[in-house]
């Protein structure tokens, strides 16, 4: 059974900064692709960033230059580092992970951003 878990969420002060992690655990294995979610309240979940088994990194234009999505060298724990936060980054944060075509979502992790 396949499982991912978030932490690092939290409430900060805006300018702050914070660290997700998102670790897979079990048959789970090449992971082709690994993503962060977010969700507002009352808005639809948007990438906020992705990482592929190559190493291309995309962003939203909204995190750009303040967040940092990487990987580490085993490839089953992804990290988001969220520079500069701003109340509008206010959300859940989900991972996604998708390998072999499968396709996985953690439980999310709240992230307040006070003005």
């Amino acid at each position: 059974q396949v499982q991912l878990v978030e932490s690092g969420g939290g409430l900060v002060q805006a300018g702050g900064s914070l660290r997700l992690s998102c670790v897979a655990s079990g048959s789970i294995f090449s992971i082709n692709f690994m993503g962060w979610y977010r969700q507002g309240l009352g808005k639809e979940r948007e990438l906020v960033a992705a990482i592929t088994n190559a190493g291309t990194t995309t962003y939203a234009d909204s995190v750009k230059g303040r967040f940092a999505i990487s990987r580490d060298s085993a490839g089953k724990t992804g990290y988001l580092q969220m520079n500069t936060l701003k109340p509008e980054d206010t959300a859940v944060y989900y991972c996604r992970v998708i390998a072999r075509k499968n396709d996985y979502w953690g439980q999310g992790t709240q992230v307040t951003v006070s003005s």
